[in-house]
């Protein structure tokens, strides 16, 4: 099923029928976001610099969303359109050259960056009472799948979802995804996760957030990747008043497993595969097969514009955590996917500490720094335990008055060292604004 025409069709029909309805036009918003993003990276130990990278690029993001029409059932149509122009695409992809393309922007089969990409999707919606179906272009923020946003342009999935809110406290979510453009491609691809070379078309998900009180939410999010893995989450967040400010606890457990072609041989060979580490390498019966349990602890106290961070991952089995992941950036829904690693590989665990401050607790609202640190070891591998450090910073400032009031800058800068990657150190320099349209 192709949901991108289906919802293409209703739409069109719900303008056409539905237009001048009361609620549609006057609940409808339409914004421009711009995004400008300068992305450098400095790889400190390959031989030949192949995936250094510094890009400069234009990004244009237009959100449509209208209102429902009145009735029992009401409709509605959203929109999304991206545009990502190049400024400086650095490099010619050639693998001597210093600086490789590729990071903001899709590349030609030359290599070379292309000078601008464009891509979009339409959304056709459905509620009653406080229920929606939403079918088309996506972009899910859930535990079990997660649309990355790390660069110029965003992710878009193609699938359909269902969102019920019928009873108080109480969020449910079911849907199914097939397709999915890449932050920096155009193209419609399939889904696979990291180690697979075989890719399918489904992915179901289902799962919900439930108040028990107003300071405590749990969670339970059932995801299913066809013929790669089945996975279980449970979450549960809590916040106390604490001193004066407030201690906020986020626990997360993840139970991955194989499922269909992943778990036999067989199918293992066909690419239906993940990464990880097994003992005795590819004469392992079970090498390639998605065995996971990814667990953590994150505590977070606030006060008085301070914020203190501390928290732990284990990752346990044989294989890494798997998530939807085609190679060209995605997101992890783990406290250790951070500016440049994600700290999920096999055995591995982590610890981390941060620390952030706002400003406007000594008169400069708008202004924010924060700085995170993580270490991670006991990593599997054939050479033994591995591991890992990060050190994020990151420095925000938004105007918060006159003509270009909203007017966001932001410095974000990363360095990861360890004998289980390569070294790198990492800039975005990011000016953003955002302008109503309607």
């Amino acid at each position: 099923m192709n949901h991108s025409k289906i919802a293409l069709a209703v739409a069109f029909g719900i303008f056409a029928q539905q237009a001048s309805a009361a609620g549609f036009i006057e609940d409808s918003k339409a914004k421009l976001d711009l995004r400008n993003f300068y992305y450098d990276r400095n790889d400190k130990n390959t031989a030949d610099n192949r995936n250094e990278a510094s890009e400069w690029g234009q990004g244009f993001i237009f959100n449509f969303q209208s209102g429902f029409t009145k009735g029992t059932v009401g409709f509605g149509v959203d929109a999304i359109g991206l545009l990502g122009v190049r400024l400086d695409g650095g490099g010619d992809g050639d693998v001597t050259n210093s600086r490789k393309p590729g990071q903001l922007f899709p590349t030609e089969s030359n290599g070379k960056a292309v000078n601008d990409y464009s891509k979009g999707g339409v959304t056709a919606k459905a509620r009653i009472s406080k229920t929606e179906l939403h079918v088309g272009t996506l972009l899910p923020k859930l535990p079990v799948v997660n649309y990355n946003d790390g660069r110029l342009l965003p992710q878009l999935f193609e699938g359909g979802q269902i969102t019920s809110r019928e009873i108080d406290g109480l969020t449910l979510t079911a849907g199914q995804l097939e397709h999915t453009k890449t932050r920096s491609s155009t193209n419609d691809v399939s889904l696979r996760i990291a180690g697979g070379t075989a890719d399918t078309n489904k992915f179901y998900f289902a799962g919900g957030d439930y108040k028990l009180t107003k300071d405590l939410t749990a969670q339970y999010y059932y995801g299913n990747l066809e013929d790669f893995y089945k996975q279980h989450f449970l979450g549960l967040v809590h916040n106390y008043a604490l001193g004066g400010g407030n201690l906020k606890t986020d626990l997360r457990y993840f139970d991955s497993s194989s499922d269909g072609k992943n778990g036999s041989a067989s199918g293992r060979a066909e690419g239906y595969k993940s990464s990880g580490y097994w003992a005795g390498g590819t004469a392992n019966a079970k090498h390639g097969e998605v065995d996971n349990r990814t667990w953590s602890a994150l505590f977070t106290y606030s006060h008085s514009g301070h914020e203190l961070s501390a928290g732990y991952q284990q990752v346990e089995g044989d294989s890494a955590f798997p998530f939807l992941n085609q190679g060209d950036g995605s997101t992890a829904y783990l406290i250790t996917d951070r500016q440049i690693g994600k700290f999920l590989a096999a055995g591995q665990r982590t610890w981390l500490a941060g620390y952030g401050y706002d400003f406007a607790k000594l008169g400069v609202p708008g202004l924010k720094a924060s700085v995170v640190y993580l270490s991670g070891d006991n990593i599997d591998s054939a050479q033994g335990d591995r591991k890992e450090w990060e050190r994020d910073f990151r420095l925000d400032y938004v105007l918060q008055e006159g003509s270009l009031k909203g007017l966001g800058f932001s410095w974000r800068n990363a360095s990861l060292r360890g004998n289980a990657t390569t070294d790198i150190d990492e800039n975005r320099l990011i000016v953003s604004y955002s302008l109503p349209l309607l």
